[in-house]
């Protein structure tokens, strides 16, 4: 009997799921409301690294002399534009092509559970309701706003209005220092902005690694880039062409625009999760056990819906554990997702890159670590480059050298952390890594002397 699977969301998880599923032999339909690829993927992940890129290569023109050359660069606003639209409409249309030529169905419109084992789709067409042996909520979420500000796309914005803005902003306030906010003020500081970032606690990227902070901070101030260290944001108001914002310990300070990077909100209103019996959680997010079940077996939730890891890397991972699971090949060995395990990046200037047991965290327990780090200053491609920023550490357990982890700062971290993720899901020694043959003149080299 062929497997009906109606997938709602088409993101990263959605789409795998689809094209995965399909080419295994199920019926797919799938249900998209905004735009086929994802939101959080195509209007907020690829745009602001299509941006972040621009930015860097003004930066590498600033760096021209050093490196034997003249050179001089002007941002065109128009051309920007021009190149993030394109970087999207061609992922989009990729996404799109693939699932058709997968047979999966694509309806256009918003998907909602009826029952346990009924979708509706409302569609211009009207509403259609869809018998399904499986299902996927995977709708992802969106910007989080507090209800102390109101947002007007102008000047007071959240992330999705931002690529670009309106107008290039003269003095950005950025709010939260996390993942999304240190990338947003390391793309404005580079495009030529002056930018305020509120960090809330005492070092950018709380959760992160304190020496790979201390990097980013010290990268930060070197641009020019304010930093307001213990300073929470309680209001943002506007006058004319300025912003005002208030903190919680009375500072104030304002700017031309502000920028929310607090965060973001599962979409799972209107889902129908009550009528399917589907639990969600007091933060609205629809939880799953490690095949990504909900309470109800055969309905599934992936993406940020799922209040997992929100990475695009993990979402389409997730897409096809699911599908797999759905078509029964979790009847053979399979590898289980572990989300402590993923790779995860942070695209400022210099990159960051992070995978596995965190120093931190594991010396704070109790756990014995081996602890090696080297600068990339002693890298010959690095000095090539002409830039001889950031490190490379490399976690592992003293007593066995089977890597638990690893940090690495600088040109290409987000390439380079995929060898440290590859030792780190297969339980591979340091020794693996410095007894590889690796290329030389190159950054990677650094990775076997981290390990060494």
């Amino acid at each position: 009997m062929t497997v009906r699977f109606v997938i709602i969301g088409g993101g990263p998880a959605g789409n795998t799921a689809a094209t995965v599923a399909a080419s295994l032999g199920a019926q797919v339909t799938m249900i998209e409301r905004d735009i086929v690829g994802g939101a959080a993927h195509l209007w907020d992940c690829i745009p602001s690294k299509a941006m972040i890129a621009t930015g860097n290569a003004l930066s590498e023109l600033e760096s021209a002399p050093k490196m034997g050359l003249e050179a001089s660069g002007r941002l065109d606003d128009a051309a920007l534009r021009v190149r993030v639209a394109g970087a999207e409409a061609k992922l989009r249309d990729g996404v799109t092509g693939l699932l058709e030529s997968q047979g999966v169905r694509i309806l256009r419109g918003s998907g909602r559970l009826v029952g346990p084992h009924r979708v509706a789709a409302v569609t211009a067409d009207g509403t259609e309701e869809l018998e399904a042996d499986a299902i996927l909520l995977a709708t992802g979420s969106r910007p989080r706003v507090p209800d102390w500000v109101t947002v007007d796309g102008d000047r007071i914005l959240t992330t999705r209005q931002a690529y670009p803005p309106p107008v290039l902003p003269d003095h950005l306030v950025v709010i939260g220092s996390g993942v999304t906010g240190v990338e947003f003020t390391h793309m404005f500081s580079s495009l030529g902005s002056q930018v305020t970032l509120l960090v809330s606690r005492q070092q950018v990227l709380p959760t992160k690694d304190p020496e790979v902070a201390a990097a980013l901070e010290e990268e930060f101030l070197r641009r020019g880039v304010t930093l307001l260290k213990g300073a929470r944001a309680t209001s943002i108001g506007r006058e004319d062409d300025k912003v005002f914002i208030g903190c919680e310990d009375g500072r104030a300070l304002d700017g031309s625009h502000a920028l929310l990077c607090i965060g973001a909100v599962p979409n799972s209103e209107d889902l129908g999760c009550a009528e399917a019996g589907v639990e969600t959680n007091e933060s609205g997010h629809v939880p799953g056990n490690r095949h990504c079940q909900t309470n109800v077996a055969h309905i599934y939730s992936a993406g940020d819906l799922s209040g997992r890891l929100p990475l695009s890397s993990v979402a389409a991972m997730q897409g096809r554990k699911i599908a797999e699971h759905v078509m029964g090949l979790t009847a053979i060995e399979h590898r289980h997702l572990d989300y402590d395990k993923a790779a995860q990046a942070i695209f400022t200037d210099p990159e960051i890159a992070e995978v596995g047991i965190a120093e931190a965290e594991a010396f704070s327990v109790g756990r014995k670590l081996r602890v090696t780090k080297v600068p990339l200053s002693s890298n010959a491609k690095a000095l090539i480059n002409g830039d001889t920023r950031g490190f490379v550490k490399i976690l592992s357990d003293p007593a066995t050298g089977v890597v638990l982890g690893g940090a690495i700062v600088g040109r290409n971290a987000a390439e380079l952390i995929s060898v440290v993720a590859v030792a780190v899901t297969n339980a591979l020694k340091v020794a693996d890594i410095v007894d590889s043959l690796l290329v030389h003149p190159a950054l990677a080299e650094s990775l076997a002397d981290a390990a060494y």
